[in-house]
């Protein structure tokens, strides 16, 4: 026997009738439901382009940024020195043999300069470029048997800066005499390794680049 349960619904339009079978063979009534709507996939942020580093300026290598205010007439004897305000940096001492001055540059300041000696016709001073080899404070020709007081060794054979008595009729063996105390100025100032720059006749200006100090 099959029970029937019959729901009535009120309704301005009649009667209306909704049966569900209770018991027997009959499989009940199964409402499908819509599969849900699939969410969008995820939208990537647009990638953001970096800039490219910015190319650094050529490097405009050793440049002659200040040369000293020196009082004419510079003669023999004569040197100077002012270091004040200058900031660190690597130092090139260059020598001019037609002019016979000897400057000393520090990061492109020019901190000193003064009158010099240099070789005499049959032992000349040679022209290039030297690295400082050795320092010595109180060294003494073994040539010569001559004191070469704050001496900076430039050659193999004993070319050397050091401090000597300067003047107009004076000549050395080859070597660079400056003023004693000026030597002992350049003596504290610079390093093994160093640059001097001996040249006839070549002279620096303001902002000019020294290549071999390169």
């Amino acid at each position: 026997m099959q029970i029937v349960a019959i729901a009535v619904l009120c309704g301005t339009a009649g009667l209306a009738g909704a049966v569900a079978v209770l018991g027997g063979s009959e499989a009940p009534a199964v409402t499908t439901r819509p599969a849900p709507a699939k969410a969008p996939p995820p939208v990537k942020p647009a990638a953001i382009a970096k800039p490219a580093p910015a190319t650094p300026p050529p490097d405009p290598g050793y440049v002659v940024k200040r040369i000293l205010a020196v009082k004419s007439p510079f003669v023999h004897g004569d040197y100077y020195w002012d270091e004040a305000g200058v900031p660190a940096g690597p130092i090139v001492v260059t020598v001019d043999l037609a002019a016979q001055v000897l400057s000393v540059f520090r990061g492109g300041y020019e901190i000193g300069t003064a009158v010099m000696v240099y070789g005499a016709d049959d032992k000349p001073t040679p022209l290039g470029v030297f690295a400082i080899s050795q320092k010595d404070a109180t060294h003494v020709s073994n040539l010569y048997n001559a004191p070469m007081p704050y001496m900076l060794r430039l050659t193999n054979d004993g070319i050397s800066i050091h401090g000597s008595p300067v003047g107009s009729d004076l000549a050395t063996h080859g070597c660079v005499g400056v003023p004693k105390p000026f030597a002992k100025l350049l003596f504290g100032a610079v390093k093994l390794g160093d640059r001097v720059i001996v040249s006839r006749g070549e002279t620096l200006s303001l902002g000019e680049r020294v290549k071999a100090a390169s």
